[in-house]
């Protein structure tokens, strides 16, 4: 044995020796990709902050980011409830969280986001059992999928990914006052950047497209964030939004279905290339997490945060007067107003 190692080490020498230009470019091709991995990771959250005896909700945490945030906050103490539409991944996400974080003070109620009587249900449910609720994080999402509608007719991604959190949020912050100072946490996308709100064809009838509805819905998540954060000043209740990062979970699993046959076979060899430096669950849910604890935030609200620090959205994001308009519409569509 002790031969064969030398051989193969002498063969090895000999190998870098004759060539020196290839063995060097394989080395900085391997030192870029650990490089561009650990810059695609982004921020981490570096809070330590303990949870014991609060209470945070968390919308479709049953798998992806919102499953990894929940064992994040499990286990700094907190009581933490799933609602996620499909109960049965619900209960076995539930029962993984809790092994995984050491906290058994994990429960799961039902919300599906594209009806609104089951958004009234869950937030009626949680203002007559919960005491208290002190960091609302509506994660839950659904992106580039067909021209679906919402139970109540809306269009799909602006219906579940933006109206029926407006709901939602709207119908805890009684408790969410009563439990200040708390948090409500919106989580959007660099997508908003490219977003529009089609404000005279806002479920887009006329002219859908599956990416500018995504659009659309990210960058109202931001505009209700930036108004709800304005008519909350002063209550103790604070808003933030935040673009995850470009992640690996089951988000867009509905792509393909809005792509034709070329298109999809594209997406899917550029998807397997880039998968590897794409960001995991857990490295993606870090800004979430961050906009839930970070101590040295506390007293800031509407900011948007990225890689666990604030960035400047997208002017159309900064549109107050959109903001206001867009607030209106939404309470209208919803039966809140």
């Amino acid at each position: 044995m002790p031969d064969t190692m030398e051989r193969y080490c002498n063969q090895l020498t000999e190998f870098v020796q004759d060539h020196p230009t290839g063995v060097a470019a394989v080395i900085l091709t391997g030192v870029g990709f650990i490089a561009l991995r650990r810059w695609m990771a982004g921020g981490v959250c570096r809070s330590k902050a303990r949870l014991d005896g609060k209470t945070v909700l968390i919308t479709g945490a049953n798998t992806g980011l919102g499953k990894e945030t929940a064992v994040d906050l499990a286990s700094r103490g907190a009581r933490v409830i799933l609602a996620c539409r499909d109960m049965g991944r619900g209960g076995r996400a539930a029962e993984e969280i809790r092994k995984r974080s050491g906290n058994g003070n994990v429960l799961l109620k039902q919300l599906d986001l594209a009806s609104l009587e089951s958004v009234r249900r869950l937030a009626t449910d949680v203002l007559a059992t919960e005491e208290r609720l002190d960091i609302l994080i509506n994660n839950a999402g659904i992106m580039m999928c067909p021209k679906w509608q919402t139970e109540d007719g809306f269009e799909m991604q602006f219906g579940v990914n933006h109206l029926g959190h407006f709901l939602l949020t709207n119908r805890l912050l009684p408790i969410l006052k009563k439990s200040t100072p708390s948090r409500v946490v919106n989580v959007s996308s660099l997508a908003h950047e490219k977003g529009k709100i089609h404000f005279d064809d806002i479920n887009l009838d006329k002219d859908y497209e599956p990416m500018r509805s995504y659009q659309q819905s990210k960058l109202a998540n931001v505009l209700f964030s930036r108004e709800l954060a304005k008519r909350l000043e002063g209550s103790g209740v604070t808003v933030y939004s935040l673009h995850p990062g470009v992640i690996r979970t089951e988000l867009g699993r509905y792509l393909s279905e809005s792509l034709g046959l070329v298109q999809r076979l594209l997406f899917s060899v550029v998807f397997r290339l880039l998968s590897p430096i794409l960001k995991n669950t857990k490295q993606g849910a870090q800004t979430t997490i961050h906009c839930a604890v970070e101590e040295s935030i506390a007293n800031t609200s509407g900011l948007y945060y990225s890689d666990c620090a604030p960035k400047q959205p997208a002017p159309q994001a900064c549109d107050d007067e959109a903001a206001k308009r867009l607030w209106d519409l939404s309470s209208s569509m919803v039966g809140l107003a």
